[in-house]
């Protein structure tokens, strides 16, 4: 993980070094960013034997094994590590009624608690009792300035072993990027120029409306905006994991990307969810299927604004560890993440397709742009003006699955489980549409 002289003592270079700006900005009080990762397992956890396994893996890398220095708080130092510090292993009834509520409500007290700067800012939690999808679930609480998800993904990657070898690391693959076939000539020098224009011409209107909306064009006011100081409040945490083969099927039917088909999922969901949030507020009784829930009740021209976070490393994709962890790498770790600001269109469409059709229009038009290159150099100003919101939104795929993760502020979204509903349904209403079409 790092360099050694012939002696075998680490460097100075190893021993200290500075925080990065995006590093700095997440220790700030408005900021102080903490990731939840949550893991499912099929068997109970011993955690003896998770221990022998982080001294062989996890304590090696020097984020997870370095602490801020207390004087100034701007640079990671190498210290001793004590498991006992950092795995924390509850005494819990192994058959506790609504166990699935339980741990929603242990992630949600973790997010009140603050971690202890004197010790490697990282925490593994082991729930021995069965959930609804998991004989034991372990919940990581790390903080944001030791890596994006993009670098902890990798790392989580390097601490697990093959099955039918376990003593090989797992194998990640490689994303050849397809080379043009056109090398010269009028048109496609024509075609590289207006590449060029467009890109510029992007640029320019999306950092614009980025200003403009800095200063003065909020989002439209709905049941699911916060008030302010929301991103001091509590969150709660729910998941929801659907098929990602009906995703792929809906992808390669219409010739688009996951993320395109998961934004048009995101979108109706979304409306979905406000339509009945409106029904509510006007006093009227829900029915679900019947005519008040297709009947519009949104107001008209909703603005609605994502702000989408975007891997700033050269090479897309899970990298392996080794290859950013060494000098000079552009695919190095750390917080290389941009912000792209995506307008959602929030209406109830005729045809469900329109979510996904809009969504691609969307992100195509992002394509060609430098905004995240833009907000990357700018991140303290972007989080400054958007801050943690309401609702965080990810999506996780593995194997044949995808996991929808919410975060949510519970004054903003009371029923995150009936959001979690309509992202569902959703993907089943433009799926079925595929499935007519065939």
């Amino acid at each position: 993980m790092g360099e050694s002289d012939n002696n075998g003592k680490v460097s100075r270079e190893e021993e200290e070094q500075p925080l990065s700006p995006a590093a700095r900005l997440f220790h700030s009080p408005s900021f102080n960013c903490y990731i939840i990762a949550i893991l499912g397992c099929n068997t109970k956890f011993k955690p003896d034997v998770i221990k022998s396994g982080l001294e062989q893996t996890l304590l090696k890398h020097p984020r997870f094994s370095s602490k801020l220095v207390a004087d100034d708080g701007q640079r990671w130092t190498k210290t001793i590590v004590n498991l006992e510090d950092h795995v924390i292993v509850p005494d819990l009834d192994p058959n506790i009624d609504f166990a699935d509520q339980f741990v929603e409500d242990y992630i949600s007290d973790l997010t009140t608690k603050p971690m202890d700067l004197s010790k490697p800012l990282w925490e593994l939690h082991l729930l021995n009792i069965k959930t609804s999808d998991a004989e034991a679930v372990g919940v990581f609480r790390i903080h944001h300035s030791m890596g994006d998800g993009a670098s902890l993904i990798s790392l989580l990657l390097a601490c697990t072993r093959k099955t039918l070898d376990p003593e090989a690391l797992p194998s990640v693959p490689e994303n050849i990027q397809a080379g043009s076939t056109n090398s010269g000539g009028f048109w496609w020098f024509l075609s590289a120029f207006w590449s060029v224009l467009r890109l510029i011409w992007n640029t320019l209107v999306d950092v614009l409306l980025f200003g403009v909306t800095i200063m003065f064009m909020k989002d439209t006011k709905t049941p699911i905006k916060g008030a302010p100081g929301v991103e001091h409040n509590i969150k709660k945490f729910v998941h929801r994991t659907i098929s990602l083969d009906d995703i792929k099927l809906v992808k390669n039917a219409l010739n688009m990307t996951v993320n395109d088909v998961v934004l048009g999922v995101t979108q109706a969901g979304l409306s979905r969810y406000l339509n009945r949030r409106y029904v509510n507020s006007a006093g009227e009784a829900e029915i679900d299927g019947g005519e008040k829930q297709r009947k519009s009740n949104l107001p008209k021209s909703i603005r609605l604004r994502a702000t989408i976070l975007v891997n700033q490393r050269p090479t897309v994709g899970i990298q392996a560890l080794a290859n950013m962890m060494e000098k000079g790498s552009k695919t190095r770790w750390g917080n290389l993440i941009g912000y792209i600001l995506l307008p959602f269109t929030i209406a109830l469409q005729d045809d469900p397709l329109d979510y996904v059709r809009t969504a691609k229009a969307t992100i195509d038009r992002k394509k060609h742009s430098l905004e995240s290159i833009c907000t990357f150099s700018g991140g303290v100003l972007v989080l400054r003006t958007f801050g943690v919101k309401a609702l965080t939104i990810h999506y996780q795929s593995y194997v044949n699955k995808m996991t929808i993760a919410l975060a949510v502020d519970p004054n903003a979204i009371p029923d995150p489980h009936q959001l979690c509903d309509e992202l569902e349904e959703s993907l089943k209403l433009i799926h079925d549409a595929i499935v007519k079409k065939v």
